[in-house]
Order: C-alpha cells, then sequence, then structure tokens
C-alpha cells in the first residue's frame, strides 16, 4: 500500500464524515426530531398502560386458565381420571387465576397464583433502547416451579393453583421488609408446600424460602426445582448483546463456569453431578440469578438456547436437585438477585457474583478491577458526564504509561539515527545474504548501544492496558444510555450514518468514533514512520496500514466508549511523540551514538574471566621442544 492509496483513504474517509455532518438535510433532522417525540409519546404511553397491565394480564390468563380446564376435563373425563393422574393434588388444577405484586424503589415483582411463581420481573431505574419499560422476564414463557413424586405420580407445581395467605395483592417495601407466601396445600393434615418471598427496601437482592411441610407422608422423591426464562433484547445491537448472554454456575465453594457467550452451537447444556451454589441467567447489562444459602443444590442440568428471529436473545433453563431429607418439616433458605450487572455493587453483595461482570481474564481482570474500576469509580464521584470521564482516565492512564512511552521513542529515534549505516549494510550484502546480513546489522547495534527491542517492548508492555479496556467498556453498566456529543448511548455503537445495506464485518451502519479512531492510528503510524526503512521487509509497511483498516471494520459494532478511548489514547500519543521530538536533539543523540561506536567494546565480567583462565592455562602448558 503506497502513500497515494493512504492519501485516498484518508480523502475518502473525509468525504464521508463531512456528508454526514455537514450535507445532512433539514428534512432529516426534522425526522429525527419526530422520531425523538414519538420515543418520549412511547415512553408516556407505555406508563400509563402499565397501570391497565394488571387487569389485561387477569382477563388474558383467566381465558387461557378457563381454556386450560376446559382440556383437561375433555382429556380426563371425569374426577377419577383426574385423581389418577394428579393424586391428592387433583383438585389444584383448575381454578381462576390471580397476580400478586412485590415492589420496592428498585424492582417490580409480579407473582402468580397459577405455580406460586415469578410470572415477571420489571427493573424501575431503567429502560430498554427504544424507552419501554425494562422486563428481565415477563408473561407465561417463564416457568419456575417443583417437580417430583408423590405416591408415584409425576407431579408438577408450575401448572397448580397455589393460595396467597396474607390477604393483600399488593405490597411496597418502602421503609420496612414485605413477605408474601404462596402455599400449596395438600391435605387437610397440615400437608403443603411454601414459597415465601421477601422483598427489602432498596435492595436488588431478595430473599425466598422454599417450606416441604408433611410431605413425607407421601413417599415424596427426586424433587427438582426448574427455572426457564426467555431473556428479552434489551439493548440496540442485538449481536453485540448476544457477545455477553450466556449461563452462568458457580460450584459450592468453588469456582464460577459459563457457557461460551459467542458458541456456534444452538444449544449448550450440560449435566453437573457435583453441589452447586447458585446459577445465573445474565444478558450484557442485566442478570437473574437463584443462590441456594447454606444447602446448596445437589448438582443439576442447565441448558442456554438460541432463539433467532424473535424478539428473544435465548432461552435459559436450570434444574437443580433440591437437598430433600424427607424430613416433616423441610426449609431450604435461598435468595434471588434481578438487576444490573454493576462490578462494585455484586461484589459488595459476595458470594462472588462480581464473576458475571466480563473484564477478562488473570491478569486483565487484575488489571480491571484493582485499577481501572477503582479510578473510574473515584472519578464518578466528582463528574457527571461520563464522556469527560474517559477523558480524564486517558489522561491518568497515559501519564503513568509515559516512561514506557518515552522509552519506545528514545529507542525508535535511535534506530532512524543509525539508518544511514543500516542502509550500507543493506547495501553491501546482498538480499540472498541474509543470516550475514542480519549478524553485520545486530554487530551495528551492539557496538553503538541501540536495542532493536527497545521499542517494542514498552509496547508489548502496554498491550494488557489496551485490552483492559476492550473488556471493561463494552459490560460497564454505567455507561448504559449515557449520551456524549453525538453518540447517544456510549455502551453501544454511534451511528451518524445508516446504509440501505450490510457490510460484511462492518456493518450497517457508520462509526464515527471508531472512523475517528482509525484515521488517528494512520496518522500516528505515518509520524513515527519505519526508524529502519522497509527495505527488510518490503511488505511490512502496508500490513502494518491493513491493521487500524481491520480494527475498524471489526469495532465498528461495539461500544462507543471503547472507541472514543482508543481515539483519545492516540491523539495523546501523537501529542507527545511531538512534544519528545521538541525536547530530543537527534543530531546531539547522532554524535553520542557515533562516538560510543568508535570506543572498544567493553567486555563483560564473564568474558574477562575467561580470558585470564585461558591465559593461566596456558602458561602453564610446557613449551614444545
Amino acid at each position: 500500500m503506497d502513500r497515494n492509496s493512504i492519501t485516498g483513504i484518508i480523502i475518502i474517509v473525509v468525504i464521508l464524515i463531512g456528508y454526514s455532518i455537514f450535507t445532512k438535510p433539514a428534512r432529516e433532522q426534522a425526522v429525527e426530531q419526530q422520531r425523538i417525540a414519538d420515543s418520549i409519546r412511547r415512553a408516556n404511553q407505555a406508563l400509563l398502560e402499565e397501570e391497565k397491565a394488571y387487569e389485561i394480564q387477569q382477563n388474558e390468563l383467566q381465558t387461557s386458565a378457563t381454556s386450560e380446564s376446559a382440556t383437561v376435563q375433555e382429556s380426563l373425563s371425569g374426577e377419577s381420571q383426574m385423581e389418577d393422574v394428579y393424586g391428592v393434588f387433583a383438585d389444584r388444577v383448575e381454578g381462576e387465576n390471580e397476580f400478586y405484586v412485590l415492589e420496592n424503589k428498585q424492582l417490580k415483582l409480579t407473582l402468580s397464583k397459577r405455580g406460586g411463581k415469578p410470572y415477571s420481573l420489571q427493573l424501575k431505574d431503567y429502560q430498554t433502547h427504544d424507552s419501554l419499560p425494562l422486563m428481565l422476564f415477563a408473561g407465561d414463557s417463564t416457568l419456575f416451579g417443583l417437580e417430583f413424586f408423590a405416591d408415584g405420580k409425576s407431579i408438577k407445581t408450575n401448572d397448580l393453583m397455589f393460595e396467597e395467605t396474607t390477604g393483600e395483592k399488593y405490597m411496597l417495601a418502602d421503609k420496612d421488609s414485605k413477605t408474601l407466601v404462596m402455599t400449596l396445600p395438600v391435605d387437610d393434615m397440615g400437608a403443603a408446600i411454601e414459597y415465601v418471598y421477601t422483598l427489602h427496601p432498596d435492595r436488588y437482592f431478595m430473599d425466598i424460602e422454599l417450606r416441604m411441610k408433611n410431605m413425607d407422608a407421601y413417599r415424596t422423591d427426586n424433587v427438582q426445582l426448574r427455572w426457564e426464562i426467555y431473556s428479552p433484547q434489551q439493548e440496540r445491537g442485538r449481536q453485540n448483546e448476544e457477545n455477553y448472554t450466556s449461563l452462568y454456575y458457580r460450584f459450592f465453594d468453588g469456582d464460577v463456569e459459563k457457557f461460551s457467550p459467542r458458541s456456534k452451537k444452538d444449544l449448550q447444556e450440560i449435566t453437573e453431578t457435583t453441589k452447586i451454589h447458585w446459577v445465573g441467567f445474565k444478558q450484557q447489562f442485566f442478570s437473574s440469578v437463584i443462590l441456594a444459602d447454606k444447602a446448596p443444590f445437589e448438582g443439576g442440568y442447565m441448558s442456554s438456547a438460541k432463539t433467532p428471529d424473535s424478539p428473544y436473545l435465548c432461552k435459559f433453563t436450570a434444574e437443580m436437585a433440591v437437598p430433600y431429607d424427607r424430613s416433616s418439616n423441610f426449609v431450604m433458605p435461598m435468595h434471588f438477585y434481578f438487576g444490573p450487572n454493576s462490578f462494585r455493587n455484586l461484589k459488595r453483595i459476595g458470594f462472588h457474583l462480581q464473576e458475571l461482570v466480563t473484564i477478562g481474564g488473570s491478569i486483565i481482570r487484575w488489571i480491571n478491577a484493582f485499577i481501572i474500576i477503582p479510578i473510574f469509580n473515584w472519578l464518578n464521584l466528582y463528574i457527571s458526564n461520563y464522556g469527560i470521564i474517559i477523558l480524564l482516565l486517558t489522561l491518568i492512564i497515559k501519564m503513568a504509561l509515559l516512561p514506557l512511552t518515552y522509552r519506545s521513542y528514545m529507542s525508535q529515534a535511535k534506530m532512524r539515527v543509525l539508518k544511514p549505516e543500516i542502509d550500507e549494510i543493506n547495501a553491501k550484502i546482498p538480499k540472498d545474504k541474509a543470516v550475514e546480513r542480519q549478524q553485520a546489522t545486530m554487530a551495528l547495534y551492539k557496538k553503538a548501544g541501540a536495542n532493536p527491542m527497545g521499542g517494542c517492548l514498552p509496547m508489548i508492555l502496554q498491550m494488557p492496558i489496551l485490552y483492559a479496556m476492550f473488556r471493561f467498556f463494552p459490560t460497564s453498566i454505567e455507561l448504559r444510555q449515557e449520551p456524549f456529543l453525538w453518540a447517544t448511548d456510549l455502551s453501544t455503537y454511534d451511528s451518524i450514518l445508516n446504509l440501505p445495506f450490510t457490510i460484511p464485518m462492518y456493518g450497517d451502519h457508520v462509526s464515527l468514533f471508531t472512523l475517528l479512531m482509525t484515521v488517528s492510528t494512520i496518522l500516528s503510524m505515518k509520524l513515527n514512520g519505519s526508524p529502519t526503512g522497509d527495505t527488510q521487509m518490503p511488505g511490512m509497511k502496508g500490513m502494518m496500514y491493513m491493521m487500524p483498516v481491520m480494527f475498524m471494520l471489526i469495532l465498528n459494532n461495539f461500544s462507543a466508549g471503547l472507541t472514543y478511548y482508543y481515539f483519545l489514547a492516540n491523539l495523546i500519543t501523537i501529542g507527545q511523540n511531538v512534544l519528545f521530538k521538541q525536547f530530543i536533539d537527534e543530531e546531539a543523540l547522532r554524535k553520542k551514538l557515533y562516538a560510543k561506536k568508535a570506543k572498544p567494546a567493553k567486555k563483560s565480567n564473564f568474558q574477562t574471566r575467561l580470558e585470564e583462565m585461558a591465559k593461566q592455562r596456558g602458561a602453564k602448558l610446557p613449551k614444545k621442544k
């Protein structure tokens, strides 16, 4: 790739940017304003309709329950056949469904009488990308219940009608904790199954207690807790959101495992026989988790199935073995977490829940957990604009890496000074004697005190920081729906131009921060140049300029906060190099290197000792006659 090609690419990029910014017609701006107005109207309408949601759900599910009851009656043809299938639970199959609500400042949990289960969960502080209420799950597709054998019959509590014992359909945990008990009576002797839900004020973390009273009388065996939800799309970029949506689980007093979010398989599944502490259904920014408190689950089956061409990202399933000991009063304390994937908050809760936040592994996770996130949170205490926070974070990181940047620049300056002699070596020694040419070049470096790796090593040491940012920004809940300049949401891509077609790898839009990152990267490489020329590896220069273009294709769909950071880092690096050039006199450096080259090479202590040992040995040998 020659200079004309690079110039052509830059001109095309400038034309695209100029066209999108300065020639955008007023009609398109009016359309955009209308879109914003429509979005606000939809949000207001959603809030008004939310008040009627309870009645609508009740009517729909009452019709559904009536239909199901009719189907059951037709298939069983009589009460005796109903008892043959459900046994002592036969009278809990039919009934009108009702809903109960537990609510605090953060979340609104709707419970269903059918199954006594969580029916829907709304996070009140958040909205979807199109300004609708954010629901982690909702509707009849949600399954939560026990599956077991009682008197030899297969029972699924998700299909049975529970009773709410307090008589209250709405509870607000604003000052005190509120408890709602869903009971499934079995007989008149006190046998029952209960779910006890307790919601605390100002918390995403709630308690759930499973109670099985006198169920040993019915030879209850093989108790499984089945939880199944469809995970809806919440963000604008579905592909990017899918890359961070996965099933997590933690072994009891052990490690956290997860399914691969980028797997090409339509179904991922696993059966574990080891005790399990918790299972989490994780999306990019939010998670639904169930935790066993004292007695862990005795293993289980977990799966994640893709659901393409639907409003859902995937279907999560967990079938966990309950450690039921057949006692007359079995109690299993558990917890739910429904909320954002905030590293700081999850770490405060404990149970290793912070592992749900994808911030890298090994050294990358260490950098994010102990350096990047604390600095980010500290800046957030004083500054509310996240674009400014990213700018200050970039400055802090670049200042910390300044010694490495300086060493890299000095090494490149030394290589530039020696370039004329390197060219002489390349001119004297033909290309087919590559080994001899390399040896002569390395001898020159050694004699002048220059290290060809001196410019690479500092850059390699900075790579973990760059990759840590690659992990941090796309999963930072703080950046979600936070605007800056033309970017309406720093957690997803910033589109300044929507294309009428899709480019493979690139997408169907143009991200301005990604373009600025690419242009600044090419400019930085152009200003630094190649310190040793391109005579040794003629194709290397073209490959180096192709890398920024490849990153532009890959990062066009990524977080605007990430590409904004890379753009700022490039600008600061260019400024540092310009500053170094003002203070480093390459002519004086050339004289210094040439003076060092003229001096005899200093022998190492080891080499000196070897020569002395050789002399002593030679002095002791007898002379030949």
